[in-house]
């Protein structure tokens, strides 16, 4: 029955992740959050449970992605091998921040940032390409990667919503940086979920059905179904209007948000 649970929520996840375009940790991590929630977790490990266990589902998903991107030639592999070291060692180090933090203060520092991304959506403003700026040095890249790692592992997202504004703004066009953003969210996926499972394991080892904070049937569940369903979502989507969609995605966030802020402040 757990599994059928997860299985369910990764096919909402990725047909909602295709159908808004955004990445699936907004998704997942809200919708993860009430299911521990129910299911008995302890309290002080919610956050941190649904945190990790988004990043480790985004690993599998991002793959699929980033193959695609890189097919039609997309992806700025320069710029990816810069941010790389920043981005490991900035989800590493995010996920160690998020495990000392508490629940409550982790429900309000996502809380207020899916409340930003709402607005952000809501208004429907797209960042402009400024083509008379230029991407930084490679170590000025690599410590904008970290300080990406940091916050998404946070935050337990792949971290395409800070890394394609940052990119635009130095001149990259859009299609670029969607497609490099895609391949930098495998490494903090990836490095932001062996955190979440390092310092889990030294924080709460007993969790039922987890390596540290990520549980193993959520994991699968929510990959499998995430997998299949986000290519019938982005169909979908080509069939209804995009500012409709945005708008009502954009709600679902601020409720979200809203209810993280309140029960952070309760």
């Amino acid at each position: 029955m757990e599994l059928l649970i997860y299985l369910a929520i990764g096919a909402v996840a990725g047909f909602s992740a295709g159908l808004f375009g955004i990445g699936g940790g907004l998704i997942i991590v809200p919708i993860l959050y009430l299911v521990f929630l129910q299911m008995g977790y302890d309290a002080s490990v919610l956050m941190h449970m649904a945190l990790g266990t988004s990043l480790a589902t985004i690993v599998v998903t991002s793959l699929s992605s980033v193959s695609a991107h890189h097919k039609k030639g997309a992806v700025l592999w320069t710029v990816f091998r810069n941010f790389l070291p920043g981005l490991l060692v900035g989800a590493f180090l995010g996920a160690g921040v998020a495990g000392r933090l508490s629940g409550d203060v982790l429900q309000l520092i996502i809380g207020l940032f899916v409340l930003y991304m709402a607005y952000k959506m809501f208004r429907g403003a797209a960042t402009q390409v400024n083509s008379s700026r230029q991407l930084p040095s490679a170590p000025v890249q690599t410590l904008v990667g970290g300080v990406i790692g940091v916050a998404s592992a946070i935050f337990g997202i792949g971290g395409g919503s800070l890394t394609v504004p940052y990119l635009n703004r130095c001149g990259v066009v859009m299609q670029k940086a969607i497609a490099t953003s895609a391949a930098c969210g495998l490494p903090i996926a990836l490095s932001g979920a062996i955190g979440f499972m390092f310092f889990g394991e030294q924080a709460s080892g007993d969790l039922k059905n987890s390596i540290g904070y990520v549980q193993i049937y959520a994991f699968f569940g929510i990959s499998v179904m995430s997998f299949v369903t986000a290519k019938l979502g982005a169909k979908a989507a080509h069939a209804l209007s995009p500012v409709l969609l945005k708008k009502s995605f954009a709600i679902y966030l601020f409720l979200i948000g809203v209810y993280f802020i309140y029960h952070g402040i309760n």
